[in-house]
């Protein structure tokens, strides 16, 4: 069945606040490092910050200046509780009061991570839902289809050249891309959907990816990259292929404040 590709966006965690001014030059490097890629869809956290983040984005783009972006409460931060707005450094102070450790650590009033995991659960099942029903109702999906413009907008800025030549190989038979989807999320919600992904989807990643990779918060704008198939029908759970983790190249010139 047609494959769609995922690209995760971590914004920053804490409540509910603007971007600063190093988010703000953040948001236009991804969005300078994305603007030839062409998205079919576009979802984003409810708070202020990946707001900003995302028409950071869109507005460097050449083709999805005039997107409509789906905001999504279910993409949130993880609930903190008490914790919340409050530096690193207490959360971890709490913890060890209670003889945890964070991220496992859930303050009064917070998310556990299983609920966070099932809240990012939920959201991927509705996408691939979603996804499989446009897919199914609209017959461009075929050979004939512009799926190959999806293809090579994303081969031009991620590795998907050597790692799903064969994945993309129109000689092979395999369907194009159905859907190019970008999510703008946060540090501990995708930290949970990677985990997700890597115990429940069984996905395959990099073999150069090292676990503390795995479990580590994407810095701001770090870019991470799935490719999800289908079976025929689309029964079942798809088969995931990670193409990179906390992508952060597009953010080596810009400067960090103090």
């Amino acid at each position: 069945y047609p494959l769609f590709l995922l690209t995760l966006i971590h914004d920053g965690q804490g409540i509910d606040e603007p971007l600063s001014e190093t988010g703000f030059k953040q948001a236009a490097a991804a969005g300078i490092f994305l603007k030839d890629v062409k998205f079919t869809h576009v979802f984003s956290s409810d708070l202020t910050r990946t707001k900003q983040t995302v028409h950071g984005i869109l507005e460097k783009s050449k083709f999805c200046k005039d997107m409509t972006v789906k905001y999504d409460s279910r993409l949130r931060e993880r609930k903190y509780g008490v914790a919340e707005g409050r530096p690193l450094s207490e959360l971890r102070a709490m913890a060890k009061a209670a003889g945890e450790e964070c991220p496992a650590f859930t303050p009064p009033g917070g998310e556990t991570l299983d609920q966070l995991k099932r809240r990012g659960k939920d959201f991927f099942e509705f996408l691939c839902q979603l996804i499989l029903k446009e897919a199914g109702q609209n017959e461009q999906f075929s050979q004939e289809a512009p799926s190959s413009c999806l293809e090579s907008s994303l081969a031009e800025i991620f590795p998907l050249g050597k790692n799903c030549a064969s994945t993309f190989n129109s000689d092979s038979g395999t369907p194009g891309l159905a859907a190019s989807v970008l999510v703008v999320s946060h540090g501990a919600y995708i930290r949970s959907l990677l985990d997700y992904f890597l115990t429940d989807l069984k996905c395959s990643f990099p073999a150069t990816l090292s676990r503390s990779e795995l479990t580590s918060v994407s810095p701001n704008t770090g870019m991470t990259v799935f490719i999800l198939n289908f079976e025929k029908g689309g029964k079942g759970r798809p088969t995931a292929q990670c193409v990179c983790v906390n992508l952060q190249g597009h953010l080596a010139g810009v400067n960090k404040t103090p």
